[in-house]
């Protein structure tokens, strides 16, 4: 069964990015890339991805000549953008905007059983989660605050913990989405 993950790094108070969308706090953290919740195994079973424009245009930004994702990829977007022209690279990205059930749908048929990656964006990750659409989120968590920045989830939500691990500097956690964030009346008025 497909299943939508949001695979990211964040800091201990929460952010995936710094103010001007740095992640400078991030490449300088040391990891095993082979340890627990690692990259290499994860990409090895996803079959589509999607991300925002600001992700997309900070990948662009940061490896021009290159692209990473071999899957089909989405970008969600308002913004007029092009698609990565790389010699010796197809790279298979698809631009949409509007409703992120349509192309959840499409997705799902173009990862063919694998299952399927946000790719950074915080609000982009909260639009498939308040669609229901979100399934877990799986988190590299640094010892660093930034103390503002772009948040992990801009939203309230209920997580379960499913695995918490060390991978050297970082916490490596996995969650199962809950759904909106249950509170009690009275705590919250």
């Amino acid at each position: 069964m497909t299943r939508l993950i949001y695979y990211t790094a964040t800091t201990l108070d929460g952010f995936i990015a710094d103010p001007d969308d740095s992640l400078d706090w991030l490449m300088r953290q040391d990891q095993d890339e082979k340890g627990p919740l690692n990259y290499e195994d994860f990409i090895k079973d996803i079959g589509a991805i999607v991300m925002g424009a600001t992700t997309y245009e900070w990948v662009r930004r940061h490896e021009p000549d290159q692209w990473f994702y071999s899957m089909p990829a989405w970008v969600m977007t308002h913004r007029d953008l092009a698609a990565p022209a790389i010699e010796g690279v197809k790279a298979d990205v698809r631009f949409a905007s509007g409703d992120v059930q349509e192309v959840y749908d499409l997705m799902v048929a173009a990862a063919d059983g694998k299952d399927l990656w946000v790719v950074g964006g915080g609000d982009l990750v909260g639009q498939f989660a308040d669609a229901g659409l979100l399934d877990e989120v799986i988190t590299y968590i640094a010892p660093v605050t930034l103390g503002a920045g772009r948040p992990i989830l801009p939203r309230r939500y209920d997580l379960e913990l499913i695995e918490a691990t060390q991978n050297k500097a970082f916490i490596a956690a996995r969650y199962r989405f809950v759904g909106p964030l249950k509170e009690d009346g009275a705590a919250a008025g």
